[in-house]
């Protein structure tokens, strides 16, 4: 088939985050599909691509996993400008800062400028993350409880498309409905457009939280990614500089069918 014929979505620029391969939880298969169907000049990603955490607990690497990489690896031969921006999931890649491997760029931080000329500072997060920061076992251990609510759901809609019911996302109910998370999210927000006031941006594309958004924060553009574990958001810039995030989470409805056995799976616009 004529590889353009599958292009969907043609835009400027691609922000994704928090794929967290090497983990049961990441939508590898959907995340294939979209970089399949989309066409672009650069991609940014923003941190927690590849999940060290969860690999030093347990090996776990598919060759969906690996396809994706390949992915990647694939467009940047082709021509695509690839910029990778470590999280804390992947921080072992911040040893290799300013470095460039198969295409792909490795930076600490960087600047956007748009298609319409507005300035964007492209961090991860995590450093204004105060559990990330101040006690990190703490965020092993918040970590690991996410790991296992992500296995309960599986589950619980292992039984939902049984009975014909879409995808329904636990933690991203909790997420959006326990005041403290509520609270949590809303002082990460509020702490990452600030600094990116200081530097002189007008907007900040992060990640980090699994919450896609965008909006205005005190005057600055705040956008952030989402992930590729539930939310399965992209934020992209088209080519006339507006930016848009870019929701398949309705593939969802499609990799979590019902199972012949009741086991749980292995893989799992503003």
């Amino acid at each position: 088939m004529d590889e353009d014929a599958a292009i969907k979505i043609d835009v400027r620029t691609v922000w994704i985050s928090d794929l967290h391969l090497g983990t049961p939880g990441c939508q590898a298969q959907a995340l294939l599909d979209f970089l399949r169907d989309t066409r672009c000049e650069t991609i940014y990603l923003v941190g927690d691509i590849i999940d060290g955490w969860q690999l030093r607990r347990s090996w776990y690497w598919p060759q969906l996993h690996n396809d994706v990489v390949q992915k990647l690896l694939r467009k940047a031969r082709k021509g695509v400008r690839v910029v990778f921006v470590p999280g804390n999931h992947d921080e072992f890649a911040r040893k290799y800062v300013t470095h460039n491997f198969g295409g792909v760029d490795v930076v600490d931080e960087c600047m956007h400028i748009t298609a319409d000329g507005r300035k964007l500072w492209v961090t991860h997060g995590d450093l204004f993350d105060g559990v990330i920061q101040c006690a990190k076992w703490l965020a092993y251990l918040g970590d690991a409880a996410y790991e296992f609510t992500l296995k309960v759901n599986r589950w619980f809609n292992h039984l939902r498309a049984r009975v014909g019911l879409p995808y329904w996302s636990l933690s991203r109910y909790l997420k959006l409905k326990v005041k403290r998370a509520v609270s949590y999210v809303s002082d990460f927000e509020v702490a990452v457009a600030r600094e990116a006031r200081k530097r002189g941006a007008d907007g900040v594309v992060c990640g980090h939280i699994h919450h896609a958004e965008i909006r205005d924060i005190e005057g600055v553009l705040y956008c952030n990614d989402g992930d590729w574990v539930e939310s399965l958001t992209a934020l992209v810039e088209h080519h006339d500089g507006r930016l848009e995030i870019i929701d398949r989470s309705a593939d969802l409805n499609r990799v979590h069918q019902p199972l012949a056995l009741p086991a749980p799976d292995p893989r799992t616009a503003v």
